[in-house]
């Protein structure tokens, strides 16, 4: 990802589309998937934040808030083998937290040489399952949540 997404020329801009790369939240967004987010939005526990990490501040970290502690957030990833989340630097401070994710767009995945063009059906298909909200998990169904409760 970018070091200043949505900064710079003396602006910010209320949305912005950016790049996942890695997979410490799979299955929620993948390597290579497009995010939308939204600076300035209310954040709360279930929701997938982009934040600056707290050792490595010019290293954007995309997380979903587990809950609200002292000082500020508990984030983990979706996906627990990947790690990189509170468990190895701790809570985050609210300044860190940049922007919430509102949405997805998944990355049509390259057909093999010789295939030839898709059909029209193929990419209908996969417009329909690419683009999507990504919610808060609220449920205690999410990867976090199954991490946090053992």
């Amino acid at each position: 990802m970018p070091e200043t997404i949505g900064e710079g020329r003396g602006t910010k801009v209320p949305f912005q589309i950016i790049e996942v790369d890695g997979p410490s939240m799979v299955p929620t967004l993948y390597h290579g998937d497009w995010m939308l987010v939204q600076y300035g939005a209310r954040v709360r526990p279930g929701d997938v934040i982009v934040l600056r990490h707290p050792f490595q501040q010019d290293l954007l970290v995309v997380k979903r808030i587990a809950e609200r502690r002292e000082g500020g957030w508990w984030v983990l990833g979706d996906n627990p083998g990947a790690g990189g989340d509170s468990t190895v630097y701790g809570v985050v401070p609210d300044d860190l937290v940049l922007a919430k994710v509102r949405g997805r767009l998944r990355r049509r995945r390259p057909w093999a040489e010789g295939e030839g063009q898709r059909s029209a059906m193929a990419v209908v298909s996969w417009a329909l399952g690419a683009v999507r909200p990504v919610f808060s998990d609220r449920s205690g169904r999410s990867a976090s949540r199954r991490l946090r409760a053992r």
